[in-house]
């Protein structure tokens, strides 16, 4: 220790600033010591971070290089998978090897882009694929299969489908030719007009009771015909059945039995054949009266399931709902409805999508059809109208009555020959109806505003007339040219007011439509 005080006197650090290798030498001497001199003067003490810089440096780059990689291979990761699901099955001699038991799909894609049934018993199927119960439609084996032999679907088609004679439904809201064109002949322009020539010329040769209220009466004519005549002290109550029919008429509705205004006068040859039975009835001179052609062989109406209230809508998917459930044999219907629960998960996305319905129906379905369309016009006429006593009726007294929606409806009849439906006593239209609105019109818009399914025909007129905004000037030009001077002077026109209502209610109707274009498009 003497030696290396001579040779590094502690002078000598004060004549001049430290070299790196005095330094050194000093840290030597101080790891010896265990302790470090910082009296003596001047001599510099500092860390080194050269090299911590450079492998920060080296440790940011990595990281960054490990990043980028990461990004490169999961991108190839997602294309392998996404690509893989596009070819999920290996073709080897004819036969599935699925790559995984997931995506398992009963199907195998040929060189001609079809499709063929697979086996997954592990050897081939020997059998016949295609056999059925007996009495099974083709239409029901294409459903109840779970692969098609071609494209066809039986039922959906899409928006550039023609309708044809096999269509039930179309545009989403529409009924098909194939309900249209099995509809009942009813009552139209000719029939009314028929109707007017023959009163025209008529004479009543026997009244009695009948056709609802106490002074409406039953009448006979001189050939055997009959008609209802109905007799209201009140004067919008004939307006109000009159102008109904006119309505009717300009929606061109079948339903409406052919009527004409008629007054009460003894010297008419309509009537003088029957004085005494006018004054029995108590009916008074110089009145109006609706002569409506009597109807026979009706039966009464009930409201059906679906608009009572525990379902209360019709819609596209009723529709289909109905057609696949009772287009079937009683043999079948159960092996079709648990094949369809089996395939309702499968085809959830796609019934939520159709646009229209192309089956072949069965007599007892289209029948059903038939009836469900005549109530679409029938919620729209009774709208339109205010009708008071048919549907809003039973609606009204529900709340006290909880099973008068299984009976019959008011005012509802249907021909038993034919399933015509008849829209009877529609007296409270037009009139009393429109003074209730703000009582009775959440009853009205209940109906409708659960009702999608619409026939064109009367769509069609309603827009024509809402468009032109003329109904209430078409009203008034056919009561003037139907009635003579001297009915008129008795009975009024339809007040301009109710016209304006009218075709304000026209209006929400189109809306609904419109609104249930959209739901189900």
């Amino acid at each position: 220790m003497e030696k290396t005080k001579e040779e590094y006197p502690p002078q000598s650090f004060n004549e001049r600033i430290p070299t790196l290798k005095d330094i050194n030498i000093k840290e030597k001497i101080n790891t010896m010591n265990m302790t470090i001199d910082f009296r003596h003067r001047p001599y510099v003490i500092y860390n080194d971070y050269s090299n911590t810089k450079k492998n920060y440096r080296k440790e940011v780059t990595y990281c960054f290089l490990s990043v980028i990689l990461s990004f490169i291979f999961g991108l190839a990761i997602g294309i392998v998978v996404m690509s893989g699901q596009y070819e999920e099955k290996i073709i080897v001699k004819d036969r599935i090897i699925p790559r995984d038991m997931n995506t398992v799909k009963p199907e195998i894609r040929t060189e001609k882009n079809k499709f063929a049934a697979v086996s997954f018993t592990g050897q081939e199927n020997k059998y016949n694929k295609d056999i059925y119960p007996k009495g099974l439609t083709e239409d029901m084996k294409d459903i109840l299969k779970d692969t098609k032999s071609d494209n066809r679907h039986p039922i959906v088609f899409n928006k550039t489908f023609v309708p044809d004679g096999a269509t039930v439904l179309y545009d989403n809201v529409y009924w098909g030719p194939q309900i249209e064109d099995a509809m009942p002949q009813g009552y139209g322009d000719s029939s009314s007009e028929i109707w007017e020539k023959y009163i025209n010329d008529a004479e009543v040769m026997k009244m009695e009771p009948g056709c609802g209220r106490m002074q409406n009466r039953l009448v006979t004519f001189k050939d055997g015909l009959q008609a209802c005549v109905r007799y209201r002290q009140n004067t919008d109550q004939i307006q109000g059945e009159i102008f109904s029919f006119y309505v009717g008429r300009l929606l061109n509705l079948t339903n409406l039995a052919p009527s004409v205004v008629r007054i009460v006068d003894l010297k008419d040859k309509l009537w003088k054949n029957v004085v005494n039975d006018v004054a029995t009835a108590q009916w008074s001179s110089n009145r109006a009266v609706v002569l409506t052609q009597y109807i026979p062989s009706l039966e009464s109406a009930s409201i059906p399931d679906i608009f009572r209230p525990t379902n209360r809508h019709l819609n596209k998917l009723d529709v289909l709902k109905i057609s696949l459930k009772e287009n079937d044999t009683d043999i079948n219907k159960q092996l079709l409805l648990d094949k369809l629960k089996v395939k309702e998960m499968k085809l959830k996305q796609e019934l939520k999508n159709f646009s229209h319905i192309d089956l072949k129906l069965n007599r007892k379905t289209v029948e059903k059809f038939l009836e469900l369309a005549q109530w679409s016009d029938l919620i729209i006429f009774d709208y339109l109208t205010a009708n008071l006593d048919r549907i809003v009726n039973n609606l009204f007294n529900y709340q006290w009555n909880i099973n008068i929606m299984d009976g019959p409806a008011h005012n509802l009849a249907k021909k038993m020959d034919s399933g015509l439906l008849i829209f009877l006593d529609n007296e409270s239209g037009l009139l009393h109806g429109y003074r209730l609105l703000k009582k009775y019109n959440v009853y009205h818009s209940l109906m409708l505003d659960n009702l999608c399914v619409f026939r064109k025909r009367t769509i069609d007129s309603m827009r024509r007339l809402y468009d032109s905004k003329s109904i209430g000037s078409l009203l008034s030009d056919m009561f003037h040219k139907k009635n003579s001077v001297i009915i008129r002077d008795i009975l009024p026109s339809l007040p301009e007011k109710n016209a304006k209502i009218l075709i304000e209610r026209i209006g929400k109707v189109l809306n609904q439509v419109e609104k249930c274009e959209m739901n189900f498009r």
